[in-house]
């Protein structure tokens, strides 16, 4: 069996075929393809309803970088990053392709970047309609402009429905996740979850724009009326896309974000928006754009005959996602560059009711919690009442997507807001008066509060005080917010107990950031 050439664009070996190849359908012409092969309900509003099967999450330990030449000193090696050889490679890629052969194809040429300066081309070929309208939500539009800088194009090949034997492969189960960053392709078989496809070209942004003094961030961003940016750093249900939707500001995007030189851009051109307990009251600009035509719902419990989409239900999933275009929910140009943020948010969210609603950081505290990435899970029990929480550590809030080692990413990051200056702040979006299963979480309306007053520049930091255990200043007062909930320790009716606990978590912190060897 010959390997498959690295010289010969996986496309051409399609187009060999006598097959169906659907290139670049619309939103409209996809929708009619997802109803004529049955893969999932049209809603009467024609949002797209679909089950990924057994997987509704990432599976991290199928994911793989093929160690090369090139590569070799560059990735940052280890469980995120798991090596494989080129030839496992290209015999993977060539059973892949073989089972591909007789299939009905779906090609979509889109782009991730600026479109003037930083333009990474990605074509992804995949074997289903609704991963195909996925793609051409969350990504940008192909356009076919000279760019400052010329990245090398990159191939998404994804068969939901293969998987291959993973003694003959050589790899931990018949799923995998493999980037060659060297080829620029990316290969995905045997789980349906389309976050997969958006998390791989995420992690090649990671590894390619760097280089070129981008930075790349797993954040959501926001733009007020007149100009002032804003990003918002945060792990899984901390609130960071609540947060960054906000009436009175414009999203410049919810999940990736690029820190030029000259300012800020966006990465995507869609957004993948967890939708459980979603509710119109709360989220009026998400659930506005879940509900939109072309709206790709992945796991959300629908009823057919009563059109009724049970967003609080996880009936299959707690992770239900929306994937849209960010047109659906913003106006601003997606191909724009930004001014540099004027303030930073890092959210948490702390279920151990330690950490301050609300805190300002200094320059060398803000590169420490880049570093660090913390908030805290929740173990249940089978009554759903809580043990103790989990303290999560996730660094650049982005772990699972890093492909460099942190450093350079933290590197980057001081220089930006060494040269900007914004003001950085940590938010805790979880509990207080106590940890979680004795307190109880921050109201949403005072986290709010807390982010406008900061952004309106309202907060006198001269009147704040310096936590003794964490090193953060708190502020005394924020319009809007009872000043009794700004000092976590005295919400506490054990004092001596906070401080114990509070203690035992930044000795966790330590001890992750030696993990570092900095």
């Amino acid at each position: 069996m010959d390997p498959v050439s690295s010289s010969i664009f996986p496309a051409e070996l399609f187009l060999k075929n006598d097959r169906r190849l659907h290139e670049n359908l619309t939103r409209e012409e996809l929708i009619s393809s997802v109803r004529e092969r049955n893969e999932g309900f049209i809603t009467k509003s024609n949002s797209v309803v679909v089950k990924t099967g057994i997987f509704t999450g990432r599976t991290p330990k199928d994911k793989y970088v093929v160690k090369s030449q090139k590569t070799a000193d560059r990735v940052w090696w280890g469980s995120v990053n798991q090596p494989i050889t080129e030839e496992q490679f290209d015999r993977i890629l060539h059973d892949q392709l073989e089972y591909l052969k007789d299939k009905e194809l779906f090609l979509q040429e889109l782009s991730v970047g600026d479109v003037e300066s930083m333009c990474l081309p990605i074509t992804v070929i995949t074997e289903t309609a609704w991963h195909s309208l996925f793609s051409l939500n969350l990504f940008k539009p192909r356009v076919n402009t000279p760019h400052k800088v010329k990245l090398p194009a990159l191939t998404i090949i994804h068969t939901p429905g293969f998987q291959i034997d993973p003694l003959t492969a050589g790899i931990y189960s018949g799923v995998f996740i493999i980037l060659n960053l060297e080829r620029m392709i990316i290969s995905i078989a045997g789980t349906a979850y389309a976050g997969e496809i958006k998390k791989s070209v995420f992690s090649v942004m990671n590894y390619i724009f760097p280089e070129q003094k981008m930075l790349t961030m797993h954040c959501s961003a926001n733009l007020g009326p007149e100009g002032d940016s804003a990003l918002f750093f945060g792990l899984s249900g901390t609130g960071k896309t609540t947060l960054s939707s906000s009436q009175d500001r414009y999203l410049i995007g919810d999940d990736e974000h690029g820190w030029m030189e000259d300012g800020l851009i966006n990465l995507e051109g869609g957004c993948y928006a967890k939708t459980i307990k979603l509710k119109e009251s709360r989220e009026p600009f998400i659930w506005k754009a879940a509900n939109s035509a072309g709206s790709v719902l992945e796991n959300v419990i629908y009823d057919p005959g009563s059109d009724i989409l049970d967003f609080d239900s996880a009936g299959i999933t707690e992770n239900t996602r929306a994937a849209y275009p960010l047109s659906a929910i913003s106006s601003l140009d997606l191909g724009k560059i930004y001014p540099p943020p004027k303030n930073i948010f890092f959210l948490t969210a702390d279920a151990f009711g330690i950490l301050p609603p609300i805190s300002n950081l200094d320059y060398s505290q803000a590169v420490y919690h880049l570093l660090t990435g913390y908030t805290a899970k929740i173990a249940a029990t089978e009554q759903g009442l809580g043990s103790e929480p989990c303290a999560t550590f996730s660094t650049c809030f982005a772990e699972p997507f890093l492909t460099l080692p942190p450093r350079v990413y933290a590197d980057l990051f001081q220089e930006r807001i060494g040269r900007y200056k914004p003001t950085i702040w940590l938010i805790n979006t979880g509990w207080i008066k106590g940890p979680y299963g004795v307190g109880s979480r921050i109201e949403l309306e005072y986290t709010r509060a807390m982010i406008s007053a900061a952004i309106q520049g309202n907060i006198k930091l001269s009147k704040s005080y310096l936590d003794p255990i964490f090193g953060l200043r708190i502020p005394r007062e924020v319009s809007g917010v009872p000043a009794e909930l700004l000092n976590p320790r005295r919400l506490w009716k054990n004092t001596s107990a906070y401080d114990q606990a509070a203690r035992s978590l930044n000795e966790k912190f330590e001890l992750n950031y030696l993990r570092f060897n900095f």
